[in-house]
This record gives structure tokens, sequence and C-alpha cells, in this order.
């Protein structure tokens, strides 16, 4: 799937999630566009001496329900579909979740890992400069997604302090702690995640034990390492350049430090190399997409041979894909449900910088937990009302509590 299969799909899950939930055609007219495009152009001073254009985007799809929200990529290839997909997903699943956020999404198109140290910073910095006048602690609130660490995002909380000439905390979140970060954000998404799958296991009265984990950046690493110390057997994890596998398990720790010493997992020690493709097709209790998008579809979808898909990536499975995997009986669990953690704790990091309070890490994880579950319980609900499965409720519960706060405004 391109760039621009990727924004029509998003599109014809809003359609349908209209259709499923009666929205009138005015309002699903009104959820299929973006509220702004910003694209800009900057220079960025290499360490060579020459200069590059850098482009960059911030777009903001919807904000019925509060400031805009979303993440800033870093990614040689990023184009405006794709940065239009995902702001409309970021919109649903805040509205999932029932926070007070729209959705937007943002983007830098470089190479992050061919940057030394002090082009990344000031790449950062540059971007915050061009985009500073569309956001704002009531406006449009970034965060971390690809390739952008914590660390960055301290340096483009300065660079918004120095445009605004004051200390503004609940400008970006995703930001270290002593700047006014959260605890527990840069594990969020994966316990998120697990939060999940404690809950189908309660309701449905067993234990999923297998697991495979595709992409081992912050989430795929964190959920593959949660579920290790948690004694369950995480079978293979892969990342850009290939996966692993092996039977009785592998010992995560040992691959951190086997990735941090070689800059990838494979050829890992006593496992056998395998593609990203044949990681998806194992035959696990539970898949964790957790690297990129279009990754299962029609194209695969008859070969996953996993019980649950638990979709922690953004928009790795599409309609067509999760309509197959329903019908064999394989539960999905969308992205714009089982990857809410992120934005649940930035929701708190926007919070406490407002109100100048910071909460404990056993705080942060309760509430967590109880978003999490509270979401899935939504979800869950609405898939038994309507008679269809939790990946379009997800979407039906999204455009119905964004519609619903469009209406009390008169849009």
């Amino acid at each position: 799937m391109n760039d621009g299969d990727f924004f029509s799909g998003t599109l014809a899950l809003i359609d349908e999630a209209c259709a499923t939930g009666g929205i009138d055609d005015r309002h699903r007219t009104l959820l299929r566009g973006i509220s702004r495009r910003l694209t800009v152009e900057y220079p960025l001073a290499m360490d060579d001496g020459s200069t590059r254009l850098i482009k960059g985007y911030r777009f903001q799809h919807n904000d019925a329900r509060g400031p805009y929200k979303g993440g800033i990529r870093i990614a040689p290839n990023l184009t405006e579909n794709e940065v239009a997909a995902l702001s409309m997903l970021m919109s649903l699943k805040s509205a999932v979740l029932g926070l007070p956020y729209g959705g937007a999404k943002g983007g830098i198109a470089a190479e992050a890992n061919k940057l030394s140290r002090g082009e990344l910073e000031r790449l950062c910095r540059g971007y915050i400069r061009a985009i500073y006048p569309v956001i704002g602690p009531e406006v449009d609130i970034p965060a971390p997604d690809m390739n952008v660490p914590m660390e960055a995002m301290g340096w483009m909380l300065d660079e918004y302090e120095r445009r605004a000439g004051r200390h503004v905390p609940a400008a970006l979140t995703g930001k270290p702690l002593v700047l006014g970060g959260s605890r527990g954000r840069a594990t969020a998404v994966a316990w998120g995640g697990v939060y999940i799958m404690e809950e189908i296991e309660r309701r449905e009265k067993q234990q999923y034990m297998t697991y495979a984990v595709q992409g081992f950046g912050n989430v795929g690493g964190n959920m593959a390492l949660i579920l290790h110390n948690k004694n369950k057997k995480v079978v293979a994890v892969s990342d850009s350049r290939g996966g692993i596998f092996h039977a009785h398990g592998l010992d995560i720790h040992a691959v951190e430090r086997h990735k941090a010493k070689t800059g990838s997992v494979i050829d890992f020690p006593g496992a056998d190399n395998i593609s990203n493709e044949d990681l998806l097709e194992l035959g696990v209790d539970v898949l964790v997409p957790a690297a990129k998008e279009d990754q299962i579809g029609e194209r695969n979808a008859d070969r996953i041979k996993a019980k649950v898909v638990l979709c922690l990536a953004n928009g790795p499975i599409d309609v067509r894909g999760s309509e197959l995997l329903g019908s064999r009986g394989i539960v999905v669990v969308p992205d714009i449900l089982a990857n809410g953690g992120g934005v649940v704790v930035s929701h708190l990091e926007w919070a406490q910088g407002r109100e100048g309070l910071a909460w404990s890490g056993s705080q942060v994880s309760q509430h967590l937990k109880d978003s999490m579950k509270r979401a899935f319980k939504d979800v869950h609900d609405l898939a038994h009302e309507h008679g269809n499965d939790m990946y379009k409720a997800a979407y039906v519960l999204g455009v119905k509590n964004i519609v619903e706060a469009m209406k009390a405004r008169s849009l």
C-alpha cells in the first residue's frame, strides 16, 4: 500500500464507521476534511558547512473535542497523505479514549540516523520555529513519534519557549522528566497494550502465552521486555533489518544488549533469522505489529495464524484485512484503541504542565490502566451492540464521540 492508499483507506474507515453509526452526510463530510494543512521549508546548517532545505508538515484534522494533539515523526519518505491520514487517526484515538483533544500530526522529511547530534538538534529547533504560529498548549500540543527521542522534545520545548518569551511546559509532551515530562511516558504505549491483553484474557477466561512482536523500537522493544518480565514467551521480534525466532522464547534482555552492540536484532546467537513478513505469519497466540502501517491486508490475511492481533503501530492493518481475520475468529484490537497509552499519559503531562503539579509513577500507572480498560469496555460493549468486531466498533465509537462534540458546538 502506498501513502495514497493509506489515506484513501482511512477515509473508507471513516465512511464505514459513519454509515454503521448513523452519522449524517454533513458531519461525515466534515470528518473527511483536514482543518489545516501547514507545509513548511526551512534551512538546516550541516556540520560540513553546507545548507539543506528541509520540508516539514503540521496537519490539524478536527478540534471539536479540544486542542489538536499528535506526534511528530522524522522519516525520509514522509508525505502529505501519510500525515493527513495519521492526523485523522489521532482524532479518532483521542475520542475513543475519552480525552479532551482533537487530532493532529506532524513530521520532518529527513533521515535522523544520518545526522549528527548537532544537526538533529538544529533540525528539531528549525521545525518548531517554522510551525510555531499554529501550536501551543491551548491550540495544538505536539508529542514524539517515530525517530524523535525524548531529548529532542527538550530541544523543541526550549525553542518554543524562546519564541514565546516565557516558560510554557504544557506546549509539548513527551519531554524529559526534568523539563516537566511525565513518569511512565516512555513505556506508556507498551503498558497500554499489556492492559488491553489483560482485559481480553479476563473476559475470555484464558491465558495467551506466546507472542511475536514486529518492531523493536521504543514501543515494540518495551512491549517485548514487559511481556518477558511477565513470563510470557516472546518467540520472535524484528526491526527494520529483519527478525529473529526461537521456538522456546527469546531472552529479551540479551536481545537488547545484542542490538545495542550490533545495531540490529538479527544474528542473535541461538535464534534463527527471519523476515518481517515471516514474523507476521507465525503460529503464536498474539501478534503485535508495533513498527509501521500497512502490514496486514487482503494480500496476506489468509496466512495470519495468531489468535489475537494487537495493533500497537499506527495503521498496520486495513479494513479488508480486519474483515478477513474476523471471519476466521481472530480478534483484532485496532490501533486507535491498542496504542492509546501514549496519549493517555501525554494528557496527564499536559495537565500537570498547566497546573504545576506532578504525579508519582504509581499514580500514572493506575490512571493509564483505568483509562485503557474503560476504553476497552466501551469498544467491546459497542461491538456487542452492533453485532460487529472490535476493529469496526472502535471507529464507530470514535466518530460518534467527535460528532457529539461537533453538534454541541452547532458545527
